[in-house]
């Protein structure tokens, strides 16, 4: 049973606009904050100097104040931010002159009246300054044209990629194994629309839309696309080898973390948890998916140099054949150099988006 209140320690600061309160109990449960005739009402269980128990106090403010509080509860303290009806400075916080036992000054937010002058004016001189950045800005008319189109890239390629993923979840679990030999003739069509789309993204980097460096995305769509069309799509003996179903999973595992969140940063809307999985899920995945195309594109050339397809002849006195084999080993080389280019972009997107200075700055 929760024995008698107590009151909490209190630390208050303010602003021309603005009180904070900075209550210090940690792990709050079920806090009843009101403001009634000017009078703060705080009542709480909570963990404080006093161990567990319910703590109370109340403050009748010097001046008006509006009556709806702003409170957000940490693990280790209580934050109230109240709003003064005027914009003034205040001599003290309560309306008795003598301060209560139970509250102190803020040190970590306090300011004199000078200094929370300089700090208002800089904010509005910042405010003063971007509006006259935007204004100078041409605003461009097909703007909401631009931001609908890339939303409904973005969904499209989520809802494809997503499709393959639970399509071939759903028959690994029912068919275990024997789901590996079939992939291709199973969701190879789906496949095939989703990595042409994918050409769109070339062409948003060209013409502006995005602001994606355009090396890695070339890299990754052609690299793709050729493994895709060329390698599976024209050997009928590739198409029921495993190796095609964990180069099929492995890519649409990385799209259905990628596309919702340009999707949804196309709108202004951020998703810790899927910016987290975004910048990280790769790191497993993008090696694999990388390791996946070089054992298909391995597994295939004694299939082309048994058949001679796509090998070039040149014409007489040189008599020479150019075996399209050989070039698969070239391209081998090739696919790991930008397996690295890409991996060392995505290394520092991942920085930008979840390094320290972002952390510090949220």
């Amino acid at each position: 049973m929760a024995g008698p209140s107590l009151r909490p320690h209190v630390h208050w600061a303010q602003r021309h606009r603005e009180l904070y309160l900075r209550v210090e109990l940690s792990d709050v449960q079920h806090p009843d904050i009101t403001i009634t005739d000017n009078v703060l009402h705080f009542k709480a269980q909570g963990h404080g100097a006093k161990g567990d128990n319910i703590y109370e106090f109340q403050i009748e403010f010097l001046e008006p104040v509006e009556p709806n509080p702003v409170c957000r509860v940490t693990q280790r303290q209580l934050n109230i931010t109240v709003q003064k009806k005027e914009s003034n400075w205040w001599e003290r916080l309560t309306k008795q002159e003598k301060r209560p036992l139970f509250l102190a000054p803020d040190f970590d937010r306090w300011l004199d009246e000078s200094d929370a002058e300089m700090e208002l004016k800089e904010k509005e001189e910042e405010k003063i300054n971007k509006m006259k950045i935007e204004s100078r800005v041409p605003k461009d008319p097909f703007r909401h044209l631009k931001k609908g189109y890339l939303v409904m890239y973005n969904l499209v390629q989520f809802l494809g990629f997503s499709w393959i993923f639970v399509n071939m979840t759903v028959r690994l679990f029912i068919l275990g194994k024997d789901s590996f030999y079939d992939t291709f003739h199973t969701i190879a069509d789906m496949m095939y629309f989703c990595q042409t789309l994918a050409l769109m993204e070339i062409m948003n980097s060209l013409i502006g839309l995005v602001r994606s460096p355009l090396i890695p995305a070339v890299l990754q769509i052609f690299g793709r696309n050729f493994c895709l069309f060329v390698i599976l799509g024209s050997l009928e003996e590739m198409q029921s080898k495993p190796v095609v179903f964990f180069v099929f999973y492995f890519w649409s595992i990385i799209e259905i973390f990628r596309y919702p969140y340009y999707m949804l940063a196309c709108i202004g809307i951020e998703w810790k948890a899927l910016t987290w999985l975004r910048y990280t899920a790769w790191i497993p995945l993008y090696p694999l998916g990388g390791l996946s195309e070089a054992v298909a594109i391995i597994q295939s050339i004694p299939i082309f140099s048994e058949t001679g397809k796509f090998s070039l002849e040149l014409p007489n006195p040189l008599n020479v054949i150019i075996q399209f084999s050989v070039l698969l080993q070239l391209y081998l080389i090739a696919l790991f150099l930008g397996v690295f280019v890409n991996f060392r972009h995505l290394y520092k997107q991942r920085k930008q988006h979840l390094g320290p200075k972002k952390r510090k700055m949220k």
